[in-house]
């Protein structure tokens, strides 16, 4: 991969756990390759993972009722969404692949990750209808789920309590 853009979006609380040994390990073989890396720190940044009325900078389509989805739509085409969604979308736009790298909690992930993929992956940036999946707006996008489970091999197994978490 010499030359491409990597976008790493870390999710954990805690430099020295096994998602943070991940992301180091992921920095130096891919620095190694060439590779340019940006590090988006959800924690340490401080991400505001609640999607709200304050991540339009600008005035509301229907500010009587207020459609978040529909709303951060027309705000991005209009420019006016806020500063810190804007940063991380120029983050996606330069990258080539983007790793998510976070500890599985209750089967998906942290709060803070969640919040970042709802803010920042909104409509119109990062798809629009039709053009979803492999016609959408991030479909040239290779992206990589590096996750820790905190469970045992069996619990996620094919007799484990949720089934072989390779399948879909």
């Amino acid at each position: 991969m010499p030359g491409k853009n990597v976008l790493i979006v870390y999710a954990h609380q805690e430099p020295k756990s096994m998602n943070g040994s991940l992301k180091n390990i992921a920095v130096d073989v891919l620095q190694k390759q060439g590779c340019s890396i940006i590090i988006s720190d959800l924690y340490s940044m401080n991400f505001n993972a609640a999607a709200t009325r304050n991540d339009i900078t600008g005035e509301l389509c229907n500010p009587q009722h207020f459609r978040y989805g529909a709303e951060t739509m027309e705000a991005f085409k209009k420019g006016v969404l806020c500063e810190d969604i804007l940063k991380e979308q120029e983050k996606v736009k330069v990258a080539d692949l983007i790793i998510f790298q976070f500890p599985l909690y209750w089967y998906s992930f942290p709060a803070i990750m969640k919040g970042w993929i709802d803010r920042v992956f909104v409509q119109g940036f990062a798809f629009d209808f039709p053009g979803c999946y492999d016609t959408g707006l991030l479909k040239d996008k290779l992206a990589l789920l590096s996750f820790t489970t905190g469970g045992t091999e069996e619990m996620f197994s094919k007799d484990g309590m949720r089934g072989d978490i390779r399948m879909a």
